[in-house]
């Protein structure tokens, strides 16, 4: 059970960390939620949702047998390790300037809804194709060692972190608040930044063992 609730943890942590960084994703949950109200944020989500599901199921599916294999399990902790420090990294050196960009970030108009709005922002973003041939191959990694369960605690984890988060963003956006006291917002982002950094060594740590 404690090892399910590491992956579950931490697949909420690295998400919240990937969720709170400013980008088209915030921007357009903030124009959406002063159109349609609070229920554009979990809308949003909920694209992000459909489409990772289905990328979930192709990896677990495709490449599920691939992982097993030490070599390809020791250069993905690697990559997703090294990609997770630099995150962590990232959030704590430029602590100030993110959190500047994210208190200004403005509205900005999407096309679609908002459910077709989070799948066509997810695909689009290559942070988010990095982060899933990174950091989250190397989450699937160590999940499919306790099969679906494992796979399932991760993906919830992950998703709940986006819908948390957003949600928090749809709430602020249709009160007329601002989304966060800036002193809040840098704290979460160090706490955040922390932990990708003490994540990333894991995986590093966990890598290592294997050669």
């Amino acid at each position: 059970m404690f090892p399910l609730l590491t992956i579950f943890a931490g697949a909420f942590v690295v998400g919240l960390s990937g969720a709170m960084a400013p980008g088209p994703v915030l921007t357009v949950t903030i124009s959406e939620t002063l159109k349609r109200g609070f229920k554009a944020g979990p809308l949003i989500v909920l694209g992000h949702a459909i489409l990772e599901i289905f990328l979930l199921v192709l990896i677990a599916a495709g490449i599920g047998p691939l992982l097993q294999n030490p070599v390809a399990t020791t250069v993905i902790l690697w990559a997703g390790g090294l990609v997770l420090l630099w995150m962590g990294s990232q959030m704590l050196i430029k602590n100030r300037r993110m959190t500047e960009d994210a208190m200004n970030a403005k509205a900005a108009g999407s096309a679609y809804g908002p459910v077709l709005a989070g799948i066509v922002l997810s695909v689009s973003n290559p942070y988010w194709i990095i982060w899933w041939l990174t950091v989250g191959m190397g989450f699937v990694t160590q999940s499919l060692q306790f099969g679906i369960i494992g796979l399932l605690c991760f993906y919830v984890g992950h998703i709940l972190a986006d819908l948390a988060w957003y949600s928090l963003v749809s709430f602020s956006a249709a009160a007329g608040r601002r989304l966060c006291p800036p002193l809040v917002y840098r704290s979460i982002f160090v706490l955040c930044g922390s932990a990708l950094v003490g994540l990333g060594c894991v995986f590093i740590v966990r890598a290592h063992a294997l050669v």
